[in-house]
């Protein structure tokens, strides 16, 4: 078993990282390659530069081979898993007529029209990427959500053209569809000669990115909470049916096929935001954590943890990117005086993440009726003892940190052990691939703080500061 080894990408928002896992799930090798910026011409466009999604699977892919002291012809399958709620526009050959839609993008909340008549097919990340893995217009129906003519019944599309049609689309526009877990094709002949792969290696469909982070979290039941803490912050839950017309949450599809993940509502640019904060402070950081020979983002974490529970009085409100639908608002901190330093801002802001993550998620319980009894924390965010602990503290849950670095990968890892055969089902692999690294125990005096704070403060600060925000709105937007 430890001489078989499985890849996983993990083509996120802000890199791609490549891992590949021995069949116990252990990390073997890794190799990541960050994007470039987004390009953004005019407000409401957001595009990806260039070939970048493609170029930055290829790197990471060597950076990881690159580190592999094993026999590469071991690796017996790869799990691709990709940015969501994307739009990619193809030419015939498969080359892009126009560059990747970003999932920030306005257009993205509309159907497709069809403008330019290079495009010959329209996908997803997923289906792009595939493509140019295998050759195959292939993509997984765990990546189709709004505006796509989806069937979730059979997870396959729509038989009447007139739903199509209603997307701005015709059948011929689209890639074939796979459940998630099957296999999207068999990796492109001149990839296994650079690589140094075996041949025909398949490589493995999974779901929309966070559909697949729950199963690389090794969620199994609906009273598990996961929070991502990424780009963007959301918590979901695993369900068996899915539900018409949520108010509160996003019922998506699941890395098991005819399953389904309930998303909360988010917090864009959530961990964005601490980046944005590293970079506000600049060299300065930079010195004191060298000067102690660790790294910024534990340095920050030290010095966070010095600050007083609700960082005496500093609330913060995360709107830095507000949703299309109310374009007003924008980030809020309120409540400064003397006693406030760069370090207050900073635990405010992990304080936020927290806080505004529990209320959408009660929201979604409290719409679906459901209880839970534990959190799994994922996404580069979950490094953070000072917020896994503020997280457990603010739900009153225990709360586990996995091992491993990226869910994602795992996740679509998982994908391929089912899709071999090398373990039964994808619980059988979740109990044989997943591990925690530490738990998080609440203090209930702790709880009661923050849960104060929360009912008497952070949920009404908007209803008094969007009247000032829609007053400032059309002058400085």
């Amino acid at each position: 078993m430890n001489d078989r080894y499985i890849m996983g990408i993990d083509n996120g928002s802000q890199s791609t990282k490549v891992v590949l896992f021995d069949l116990h799930g252990n990390e073997v090798s890794i190799g990541s390659c960050a994007l470039k910026e987004y390009l953004t011409p005019e407000p409401g466009i957001v595009v990806h530069p260039d070939d970048d999604l493609w170029d930055s699977v290829s790197v990471a892919i060597e950076n990881c081979l690159n580190s592999f002291t094993g026999d590469r012809k071991a690796i017996e399958g790869i799990g691709l898993c990709t940015i969501r709620s994307c739009r990619v526009l193809l030419k015939e050959d498969g080359s892009l007529a126009y560059p990747v839609l970003s999932w920030m993008d306005q257009r993205l909340s509309k159907p497709y029209q069809h403008e330019n008549d290079q495009v010959k097919y329209v996908t997803t990340t997923s289906g792009y990427l595939g493509f140019k893995l295998t050759g195959e217009y292939n993509d997984t129906a765990g990546n189709y959500e709004v505006n796509w003519p989806l069937n979730r019944e059979t997870l396959d599309w729509s038989t009447d053209d007139r739903v199509i049609a209603a997307e701005g689309l015709k059948r011929d526009m689209l890639f074939n569809l796979v459940k998630p877990g099957e296999t999207l094709g068999q990796l492109r002949s001149d990839i296994v000669e650079k690589f140094g792969f075996k041949e025909e290696i398949p490589v493995v469909a999974t779901s929309n990115d966070k559909a697949v982070e729950v199963l690389g979290a090794g969620i199994k039941d609906d009273h598990t909470l996961m929070v991502s803490l990424g780009t963007y912050i959301s918590s979901m839950l695993l369900k068996d049916e899915n539900f018409e017309n949520a108010s509160n949450f996003f019922p998506t599809l699941a890395a098991m096929p005819f399953k389904y993940t309930y998303e909360s509502n988010g917090i864009r640019r959530g961990m964005w935001t601490v980046s944005w904060f590293k970079k506000l402070i600049g060299e300065e950081l930079e010195t004191n954590a060298s000067n102690l020979d660790i790294s910024e983002e534990d340095f920050l974490n030290l010095k966070a943890e010095e600050i007083p529970l609700g960082s005496e009085g500093l609330i913060t409100i995360l709107d830095w990117l507000a949703s299309p639908t109310i374009p007003y608002r924008k980030g809020i901190m309120i409540g400064f005086d003397q006693r406030h330093t760069r370090y207050h801002i900073y635990r405010s802001i992990l304080e936020a993440i927290a806080y505004n993550i529990k209320n959408n998620t009660e929201d979604m319980l409290n719409e679906t009726n459901a209880n839970i009894k534990e959190i799994i924390v994922t996404g580069g965010g979950a490094k953070s003892d000072v917020l896994m602990k503020i997280i457990s503290d603010v739900f009153g849950l225990p709360t586990h940190r996995r091992k491993g670095s990226s869910s994602s990968s795992l996740g679509a890892a998982i994908s391929v052990c089912v899709n071999l055969k090398i373990y039964q089902n994808f619980q059988d692999a979740i109990d044989h691939m997943v591990k925690t690294d530490a738990l998080f125990v609440p203090e209930s005096k702790n709880h009661a703080f923050y849960s104060e704070v929360n009912e008497k403060v952070v949920k009404n600060v908007r209803m008094h500061t969007d009247e000032i925000l829609k007053l400032t709105y059309p002058i400085f937007q």
